[in-house]
Formats: structure tokens, C-alpha cells, sequence
């Protein structure tokens, strides 16, 4: 099944071969995810995370791994499949990511989002949670500090 948008969710790079069906994975991405943060991974001006090119900034330590499968909208999926979460979510980090994405980043397997998706965070700690995966990101991966915006556009504040 071929979704007419899903054409339009183009990713920055290749895609890992991990990844079991990329039109599959790229269809999901675009039904379950390109609603809120847009067909590209870029929402703005939506209050919710840029992805386009930022979002694989979370695959530099294990804890913001950990965390973008447990957010919410990921660890509750409807897609119950976990390999074909793992393939949604490697579509997002390798294919939307782009040079945000680790070169020696390893995909995320149906295993790793099966015990991941057990420790979904509460709607309530998100924003405090981000913050803390953004700070990390900012000071051991080199990510931009305005990543700690939603999404890139207006000048960033240094936080004291």
C-alpha cells in the first residue's frame, strides 16, 4: 500500500538495511508521525520538536536512545509490531535525521523497542525530559545549542 504523502517524506540519507521494508517504515512515519511533526520532520511553527536533521542528535549516548522509544506516542504506538516500530523509528533517526545522525549509530532492533517500549515516559515529564536528553547532546555529541529550541528559527538564549 503506497500512501500518496509518503512519496514526499524523502530521507537526507540512505537508510540502514536494517531496516526490513523502507516504503513500509517511510508509510508508517508519514500516518503515525507526519500529521504532528510534519511529512519532512519539520512542524514549525507546531510547538513540537523539529526532527528534519536534529533528531538523530538523541542517538548519542544510550540514555536519549532509550528515551525516543519511550516517548508516548512511540512506546503506545498502534503499531504493535515491534520490528516494524524499529523500522519506523530507523526511518525518522537515519532517514529524517541526516548529518544529525551518528556515522557509527547501530539501528534500533525489534528487541531494543520491545524492552524500551516497557519504561514509556508520562505525558507530563516530556518537556523536562528533553531538556535534559538536549543538554547531553549539546555537551557530548557537539549538538548546536539550538537544539534546545523546538525548532530552529529564532535566536537561542544561553541557559545560565
Amino acid at each position: 500500500m503506497h500512501h500518496a504523502a509518503s512519496a514526499e517524506a524523502e530521507p537526507a540519507r540512505p537508510l540502514p538495511a536494517a531496516i526490513t521494508d523502507p516504503d513500509l517504515a517511510r508509510s508508517d512515519y508519514v500516518e503515525n508521525c507526519g500529521g504532528c511533526h510534519g511529512v519532512q520532520g519539520s512542524a514549525a511553527p507546531a510547538q513540537l520538536p523539529e526532527l528534519r536533521n536534529r533528531v538523530g542528535y538523541f542517538l548519542c549516548t544510550p540514555a536519549s536512545r532509550a528515551y525516543l522509544i519511550r516517548l508516548p506516542n512511540i512506546a503506545h504506538s498502534r503499531i504493535t509490531d515491534n520490528q516494524r516500530l524499529a523500522d519506523l523509528v530507523n526511518f525518522m533517526v537515519f532517514g529524517l535525521g541526516g548529518p544529525s545522525t551518528p556515522r557509527d549509530a547501530h539501528p534500533f532492533t525489534a528487541e531494543e523497542v520491545a524492552h524500551e517500549r516497557q519504561f514509556a515516559l508520562l505525558s507530563t515529564s516530556l518537556k523536562k525530559e528533553r531538556a535534559r536528553h538536549v543538554e547531553s547532546a549539546i555537551r557530548k555529541c557537539h549538538a548546536p545549542i539550538s537544539l534546545r529550541l523546538l525548532f530552529p528559527g529564532k535566536p537561542v538564549l544561553r541557559q545560565p
